[in-house]
């Protein structure tokens, strides 16, 4: 996510854990339903997700909902430009997922998964750390009609998914993540899972270990990022240099 959500409210978040899911879950479902609305990424009309307009405005509502500072940004509530070219490069080329199994990973709103799930995955697993994400996903693949498995916990300490296919939408936006992230990826494409990540181009996008795939000019919402408009690329993940011990 880029810094215009971050900043400006730093100074009022600490580090919170995880919360867990099946505390209160319709009261969560009740809280997506409350404040989004059910709207086409414009680059994915095929697919409709709860989104909010506003994004500082539901990271409060959020708080005040749980009743705590330093809950994770809401990135499931908005249609990021990796997510939405990714979702696009999998409804258009249909035969990447077909009759696979897929792992999405850090899922946010669903909306790679339940690309990969019309594209006619075999299984798809959608996996997040927040319980609002986890929330969205199973309301978003529901008014969708798409099967979706949703795994609640952090993966990039553990072993890497038994999938064919994985996807990474918007994963490079700060230093410390993306080089987890690619630690983890490059574990995947060892064990020879596709990896393919969606990315406008963010400053940690690891460029030399990725080839482009496919490029789309994606609208995103301009609060939150630098422009309407973002030229994204759909990469895939070239096999590590040596194995990843």
């Amino acid at each position: 996510m880029e810094a215009g959500l971050r900043d400006g409210r730093r100074d009022r978040l600490s580090p919170a854990p995880p919360i867990d899911p099946d505390t209160a879950p319709e009261r969560r479902r009740a809280f997506i339903r409350a404040h989004t609305r059910l709207w086409a990424p414009p680059h994915v009309p095929e697919i409709v997700l709860h989104l909010a307009d506003e994004a500082t405005d539901l990271w409060e509502k959020t708080e005040e909902e749980l009743g705590a500072l330093g809950v994770p940004p809401p990135f499931w509530a908005f249609a990021w430009a990796g997510g939405q070219a990714l979702a696009r490069y999998l409804l258009d080329h249909p035969g990447t997922v077909a009759g696979q199994s897929v792992h999405d990973f850090a899922s946010g709103s669903g909306l790679v998964a339940i690309a990969a799930a019309k594209a006619g995955a075999r299984s798809v697993i959608a996996s997040e750390i927040d319980s609002f994400a986890v929330a969205a996903i199973g309301l978003n693949a529901a008014v969708n009609a798409t099967p979706i498995t949703v795994h609640f916990g952090d993966l990039l300490s553990g072993p890497v998914p038994d999938v064919d296919v994985l996807l990474a939408g918007d994963v490079f936006y700060e230093q410390p993540m993306g080089k987890a992230v690619l630690a983890w990826l490059d574990r995947s494409r060892a064990a020879g899972t596709d990896v393919l990540v969606g990315d406008p181009g963010r400053s940690y996008l690891p460029r030399e270990r990725l080839e482009p795939v496919a490029e789309y000019s994606v609208e995103v919402t301009r609060a939150l990022e630098d422009s309407e408009i973002k030229r994204t690329t759909v990469w895939r993940l070239k096999p590590p240099l040596r194995r990843p011990r």
